[in-house]
């Protein structure tokens, strides 16, 4: 049974959805440009395999089907430049967040900014490295969590400045818990293709200009560490993924603050995986609290 190398779901050109092996061209190493995947059947955690049928992308989806994907845990001031520009103290121990896994979204979808997040601004953008787990796994040592892992991507981590801080009261979830304010993808790089998770370029464009650029290296808490701290007295499970905290260079951070608008393009990049392209959207209102 073959394992996958950049495992992609997606919509073929013949309306079905499938999980594949992605097809990249020769010398792109951005899951984003792949045209064609091979098709895989079966159980995405469980047995499945990796055929010869070739299957045509029409369009590129979330990794992981709602179905597959489990719990949406992500780190806070995970770089030490990010926390002294957010003006907190570094922490002792990874800060532990959760979004709700209806803010999954795929590497093209739009940003669905609601009208509770229109009021004030506030808007900001994050690129992390996503791990995900797949197998399951508790008070695992450091030395040995990277083999729980699943594969990489790399997500965006949208917040609102306002709603996280000033009105969250110290809790951050609702103001990064939003619909679809969670893109990751454009597929998941198996852990055999990604050795080292602290060696890898991230960054962030916005509208075509870098706003974020740095190094997994400059984590706080590396990814086999936060692995290891995560599971002690708590289960991990397939399909759950760690957003792993984002590098100096927020809007938040500048100054002026750099707070994303309708219509923005925010493009987050993670070297050897690729790059998911999301628009900003405002919404309209559908009920009144």
């Amino acid at each position: 049974m073959a394992a996958f190398s950049r495992l992609v779901r997606f919509l073929a050109k013949d309306g079905r959805t499938y999980y594949g092996d992605a097809i990249l061209p020769r010398g792109a190493t951005d899951i984003s440009k792949a045209t064609q995947a091979k098709i895989i059947k079966g159980e995405i955690f469980g047995k499945y395999d990796v055929t010869d049928q070739v299957a045509d992308i029409r369009l590129l989806l979330a990794p992981l089907a709602t179905e597959d994907a489990k719990t949406v845990r992500c780190l806070g001031l995970n770089y030490e430049q990010h926390a002294k520009e957010s003006n907190m103290a570094l922490p002792k121990y990874p800060i532990l967040f959760y979004k709700p896994i209806t803010s999954l979204a795929g590497p093209t979808d739009a940003i669905p900014v609601p009208p509770i997040a229109q009021s004030v601004p506030g808007l900001d953008y994050e690129c992390e490295l996503v791990a995900i787990i797949g197998k399951s796994c508790s008070d695992v040592s450091e030395s040995s969590a990277l083999d729980y892992v699943f594969g990489y991507s790399v997500g965006n981590d949208v917040s609102h400045r306002e709603w996280q801080i000033q009105r969250g009261g110290s809790q951050w979830s609702l103001g990064k818990g939003f619909d679809g304010w969670a893109p990751y993808g454009p597929g998941i790089v198996s852990k055999d293709l990604i050795k080292d998770p602290q060696n890898l370029q991230i960054t962030t464009k916005l509208n075509g200009k870098t706003v974020q650029e740095s190094t997994t290296k400059d984590m706080l808490f590396g990814v086999a560490f936060t692995i290891a701290f995560l599971s002690q007295g708590t289960t991990l499970l397939p399909g759950d993924l760690i957003f792993t905290g984002t590098p100096p260079g927020v809007g938040m951070g500048r100054k002026p603050p750099l707070w994303l608008r309708d219509g923005d393009i925010v493009e987050v990049g993670l070297e050897g995986v690729g790059t998911c392209t999301n628009k900003v959207e405002f919404t309209k209102s559908k009920a009144k609290l």
